[in-house]
């Protein structure tokens, strides 16, 4: 049977209703390694309290779900036309990016939604990549953010040819200078309970508190939220780069390349490549697992506007 993979672009799914509290963004940003002295992330009486403005990209499966969900009945998805069944048991988030629109506010009430369309579809002799598009809008249908996401179906396969056909996609990372050291070197380190933490924003995948189904998977037990990973570089770059200010991030994209163990230590290498739009600059950048010795998220790119330097 043959199947017409460029059917599937352009497709929208029905939009998806979500919500979140001031307790989600408070409990995202301790998921994502916000400490006890980052009151601006943590605290909802400090005067720069706020959301980090990653905090959309926990929506797609959190959804207006205010308990914990079952994973499974999340993880299905519509059939997209044009495209064999894909196994959902075989599907790795490969690429995740966000564009910041509008300020977030710091709970949502009713109305809002993620407006969602299938953007690309490739294939290859891996299996079959879908790159998705959601726009999260309020009741009045403003778009707030837009957010890109990829997904490898591993070893599904339609025509066995390789296929490449996309209608839009977010800002590709520039190559890291071999030339210079980075601009900027942010050190974290998750804890143990890094994975508990990070579940309560809507992920409740048992992969990521079962040590046995861990081990069946062939990760030798649980492994961290690709989610969380992301969400600690680019909480690392707002404050090495921006002191802090979350309104000065625009755009946050990588790719995840190997995973990360609650406990595991990471380091962020950022260098400024360029003058991004708007006063922000543009940033490139690899978090590395000091722990395993691997890259833990690659092609990394963000537009950050740096804090001014203070006159003496």
């Amino acid at each position: 049977m043959s199947y017409d993979l460029g059917k599937a672009v352009g497709f929208k799914s029905k939009d998806q209703p979500v919500s979140w509290t001031r307790k989600d963004i408070i409990t995202y940003a301790i998921g994502v390694g916000a400490k006890h002295d980052d009151l601006s992330l943590v605290y909802e009486l400090d005067k720069s309290w706020g959301p980090l403005p990653t905090y959309p990209v926990v929506l797609g499966l959190k959804g207006d779900d205010q308990d914990v969900t079952l994973f499974a009945a999340k993880s299905g998805g519509e059939r997209l036309p044009g495209l064999p069944k894909l196994n959902s048991n075989r599907v790795v988030h490969a690429t995740q990016s966000i564009e910041i629109l509008k300020d977030l506010p710091v709970a949502s009430g009713s109305g809002w939604k993620l407006s969602r369309r299938v953007v690309g579809v490739h294939e290859n002799k891996s299996g079959i990549i879908i790159d998705n598009e959601a726009i999260l809008l309020d009741p009045h249908g403003v778009p707030y953010a837009k957010l890109y996401s990829s997904a490898f179906y591993l070893g599904s396969k339609a025509n066995g040819d390789k296929f490449s056909k996309a209608i839009a996609a977010p800002p590709q990372a520039k190559p890291v200078p071999k030339d210079r050291k980075p601009d900027w070197v942010v050190h974290d380190k998750t804890t143990p309970e890094q994975a508990l933490i990070y579940r309560l924003s809507g992920d409740y995948n048992p992969l990521h508190i079962d040590p046995e189904l861990g081990k069946v998977m062939g990760f030798g037990g649980v492994i961290l939220h690709g989610l969380s990973s992301y969400g600690f570089a680019a909480r690392g770059l707002i404050q090495a780069i921006a002191n802090g200010n979350s309104r000065a991030l625009t755009v946050f994209g990588a790719r995840f390349t190997s995973p990360v163990k609650p406990g595991d230590e990471l380091e962020t290498s950022a260098w400024e490549v360029g003058p991004g739009p708007n006063g922000t600059s543009e940033i490139t950048f690899i978090t590395k697992n000091l722990t395993s010795g691997k890259a833990a998220l690659g092609n990394g790119v963000a537009f950050i506007k740096k804090a001014e330097k203070s006159k003496l």
